[in-house]
């Protein structure tokens, strides 16, 4: 049975996981592919295999998982290394998004930062919902959140869609520059649309 996919994207930083979890207490189900790639590169993960012949052991670190750190560098410097590394990781994470849109939901709502950039993962959406911010917001949250500098953040940014085209692209759009008070009803106003739209396919 045919289930609607709604494809939630937006830059690093954005706040994609705070608003994939208020839809996923509203009941939708949700399909992160951050969350699935964290899945395939820990230890004993599918894809380690591949990463270790195509990058070698020094990208693994002492627990056999991913070194994310040292993989993110690399990425963001080389962009054959990223190609690399989405041949591995792409095919299998698609591959497990597919299986989960099968799995009985009021709807589906696939969470992937590249998704407009990803053919294959756009494929998947019946509508796309932007989670727009400023860049400055983006930056403020990703430093708090984690190690990295502004210059890394940056740098991340960079590999990514413009703000201005994603909202081109975008068929429904939230704005995150806010409180968590301010995006609940945004959020909640859009389910009910989304759960109105499922019932019509």
């Amino acid at each position: 049975m045919r289930r609607l996919c709604i494809g939630l994207t937006g830059g690093i930083g954005s706040g994609k996981s705070t608003v994939a979890e208020l839809f996923r207490e509203l009941g939708a189900s949700i399909i992160d592919t951050d969350a699935i790639s964290h899945e395939l590169t820990r230890p004993n993960g599918k894809a380690i295999p591949d990463i270790l012949s195509a990058f070698g052991a020094g990208f693994i670190d002492a627990s056999g998982a991913l070194d994310r750190s040292k993989m993110r560098g690399t990425i963001i410097a080389d962009a054959s290394a990223r190609q690399r590394l989405e041949r591995i990781l792409h095919p299998m994470i698609l591959a497990a998004c597919k299986e989960r849109l099968q799995e009985p939901a009021p709807y589906h709502m696939l969470v992937a930062p590249l998704l407009l950039e990803s053919p294959d993962f756009l494929k998947l959406a019946d509508r796309v919902l932007l989670i727009d911010s400023t860049e400055e917001n983006q930056v403020s949250r990703v430093m708090q959140r984690s190690p990295l500098s502004e210059s890394e953040v940056r740098a991340i940014m960079v590999l990514q869609l413009p703000r201005e085209e994603r909202a081109r692209r975008a068929d429904d759009i939230i704005g995150n520059d806010g409180t968590l008070e301010e995006l609940k009803p945004r959020v909640a106003a859009l389910h009910r649309r989304y759960a109105n739209l499922a019932t019509t396919i």
